[in-house]
């Protein structure tokens, strides 16, 4: 688990990397201010996974009240795997949960039971392919949500996430694009934040949509 101290000192270097790539990103990071990325230190790779899944196409706040209304059935707690593998499929629909995704989240408790899903501190000695080569086997877990478990769960520093349309969007106000790039171009961009792609996707998550209106 990445310690806070050592946390803010990565911020801080990771946004100073930044800030001399160019005079977009030096803008950008004025208006900005210093890089609050705030990881979930809590949980595991089970909890974030299920919740992961709670919040795949449906606005925050709907997901929000899907999750609450989850944690109301075991005293609002995050259940154990197979407390959730137990929980009556009817239950789960009430809290607003469709089929598919009480097929997915089972899914992924029964794999955390059965060793399939690691615990935090084995994550923790894995890197991010592996993890992500492990995890995206599961039915309905694809990579960009393992990305999503290695950014806010395990505070990964050098993760982006290239199917993530509010990135490349962000990126294409940023540089004042048409067209957002094409996922092999928006690799080959993203090499040159490494070690910091964790930092420069939280600040183009950060592009305010009226960026390229004139002043």
């Amino acid at each position: 688990m990445t310690d806070l101290n050592v946390l803010s000192e990565l911020l801080q270097k990771g946004a100073d990397y930044l800030l001399v790539q160019d005079n977009d990103w030096k803008r950008l990071i004025s208006h900005v201010g210093p890089c609050q990325f705030e990881p979930r230190t809590e949980g595991d790779p089970y909890e974030a996974l299920v919740r992961a899944v709670a919040y795949q196409q449906l606005h925050s706040k709907a997901a929000d009240a899907i999750l609450s209304r989850m944690l109301g059935i075991y005293q609002d707690r995050f259940p154990s795997a197979e407390e959730l593998v137990e929980t009556e499929s009817d239950t789960l629909r009430a809290c607003g949960f469709s089929s598919r995704k009480i097929e997915t989240i089972k899914a992924i408790a029964q794999a955390r039971i059965e060793g399939d899903v690691p615990d935090r501190q084995d994550a923790e000695t894995m890197d991010d392919e592996e993890l992500i080569a492990r995890l995206t086997k599961l039915k309905g877990i694809g990579r960009w949500t393992v990305e999503m478990l290695l950014i806010f769960t395990l505070a990964r520093m050098d993760v982006f996430p290239l199917d993530d349309l509010g990135l490349k969007e962000g990126y294409r106000r940023l540089k004042s694009l048409s067209d957002v790039p094409a996922r092999k171009e928006m690799e080959s961009i993203s090499i040159t934040w490494s070690p910091y792609r964790t930092i420069a996707a939280w600040y183009l998550w950060r592009v305010p949509k009226t960026w390229n209106d004139p002043n």
